[in-house]
């Protein structure tokens, strides 16, 4: 994944800076929805770097319907953002509506936010439609000199979405999700390793696969990470990723010796 260039990271943190007390004020307040969309707005604008005029629009802001704002970039729709009023503790019901449209308009990103708290969602296609957290940002806890979490504010930036920072972003969290890691821990090839270094520890030594499978979901991993749907799912990833490491590795090759040559009485 390409980096955010130095000039992008500066902007994020110093706009971050200089909005932080805004935010902060607005709280104190308890401004009301339609100033906490005004913030949003120009948060869009001068942290995230979309065009207030060209790429953040209001079209679909149908009260009650269709989410407040949404970001275009080039004519295509890249989020569908619902505001609540910066007081507002951001519930899963308050995406429903935003998730939903989304779905119908074939839109993968949907964000809540109250200004302050930014909760980022990747729809599902699938039935029933399914709305996945993949991110959430506090501005107000956010340290404008920590590197990472201006890492994360950028994936949501318009030079980060032209990247398609967010998608890899996604990819990557769906890795590192508890199921791989328990289809991972399953596996044979770490059933192996684990196997050895019970052997440089024991006295007997003598550790069978299968003991150690039973072990490991007695004992260690939870039952839902292996029994769940999901954890299906998972397993026939990891398959698949074993069986095409071994089609990748070079097969064994037997280099056999030359012949050698038997003397003769001749040749003594």
């Amino acid at each position: 994944m390409s980096k955010i260039s130095q000039k992008v990271t500066t902007r994020i943190a110093t706009e971050l800076k200089r909005f932080q007390p805004i935010l902060s004020a607005a709280k104190a307040r308890d401004v009301n929805e339609s100033d906490t969309v005004t913030i949003v707005v120009d948060l869009l604008q001068y942290i995230f770097g979309y065009d207030k005029y060209s790429e953040i629009t209001s079209e679909h802001a149908i009260r009650g319907t269709f989410c407040d704002l949404a970001i275009k970039v080039e004519g295509d729709l890249c989020f569908l953002i619902e505001v609540k009023s910066i007081g507002t503790e951001l519930k899963d019901a308050h995406v429903k509506q935003g998730v939903d449209y989304a779905a119908n308009q074939g839109v993968d990103w949907v964000i809540l936010t109250s200004g302050t708290i930014w909760r980022v969602f990747k729809v599902g296609f699938e039935k029933p439609i399914t709305a996945e957290e993949v991110l959430t940002l506090d501005l107000l806890s956010v340290n404008p000199r920590d590197s990472e979490s201006i890492h994360l504010l950028s994936l949501l930036a318009k030079e980060g979405w032209e990247k398609s920072h967010l998608d890899s972003h996604h990819a990557h969290k769906q890795i590192l999700n508890r199921y791989v890691l328990g289809a991972v821990l399953m596996s044979e090839s770490v059933i192996d390793t684990i196997r050895r270094e019970l052997r440089r520890i024991s006295a007997d030594g003598k550790f069978s696969e299968e003991e150690v499978r039973k072990s490991l979901a007695a004992e260690v991993i939870k039952r839902d990470v292996l029994e769940d749907a999901k954890a299906k799912d998972a397993d026939r990833l990891v398959a698949k990723a074993s069986k095409k490491a071994i089609r990748k590795s070079p097969s064994s090759v037997v280099i056999e010796s030359p012949p050698q040559e038997v003397a003769t009485k001749e040749g003594h």
